[in-house]
């Protein structure tokens, strides 16, 4: 796939999945803003198109290969979800919630914004996990089967997507795009870089789900 300003950001991801690192850098929501074009979501970010996309060509090299489950059938694609970032959820985000409520009891006196991230991790915790349960109990056993797919449903979780994306959109402005202050200790800046990789796994997770899964079914 050749990519220019007309490429929608979800076929630039699902491209090459390098693509997704420059997307976020530069906070162009790829995964619930997928379906817009590179020239369109540059222009309504400020953001110059010429610019990004000669960042996304650079990031890739002229002959980009598309990730192994750009091509997975529906229900393979389940399994890869679940096992990549349904268990990456279920892993990190008690750890990260663990380490957020440290960081504040030591730092929140100086950096009041950090009451807003460890709230913001749980709300994210308790309202992300059913969200998961629901898929691997209901939606994705139906999948695999082959049984018809209640668009009902799937707009539902997409819903769901949109106002998980909201939280992380918080979290990437509460934390100056995930940057700690000058003086975050060790603790503080491993919590930053687990924010970070939060929101990376968790847009590569949304989009997959989004833009390619539920498109092939419903």
């Amino acid at each position: 796939m050749i990519i220019n300003l007309q490429s929608t950001l979800a076929d630039i991801v699902s491209a090459d999945e390098r693509h997704a690192g420059v997307l976020d850098r530069t906070g162009l929501d790829y995964c619930c803003g997928g379906r817009r074009t590179l020239g369109q979501a540059t222009a309504d970010a400020g953001l110059e198109g010429s610019t990004v996309l000669g960042a996304l060509l650079a990031a890739t090299g002229p002959s980009p290969s598309p990730p192994e489950w750009a091509h997975l059938a529906p229900g393979d694609l389940c399994d890869h979800i679940v096992d990549s970032h349904h268990r990456f959820l279920r892993d990190q985000l008690p750890v990260l919630l663990e380490l957020a409520i440290r960081v504040e009891w030591v730092h929140g006196e100086r950096h009041r914004e950090l009451a807003e991230v460890r709230s913001l991790l749980a709300t994210v915790e308790v309202e992300v996990l059913p969200h998961l349960a629901i898929e691997e109990s209901d939606l994705f056993p139906a999948i695999r089967s082959g049984t018809r797919v209640d668009p009902d449903v799937v707009a539902a979780l997409e819903a769901d997507h949109d106002h998980l994306g909201d939280h992380l959109d918080q979290l990437r402005s509460l934390t100056a795009g995930f940057e700690p202050p000058a003086d975050g200790c060790a603790s503080y800046r491993s919590l930053y870089r687990g924010l970070a990789e939060l929101d990376h796994d968790t847009r590569l997770h949304v989009h997959k789900e989004n833009n390619v899964l539920f498109g092939q079914v419903v």
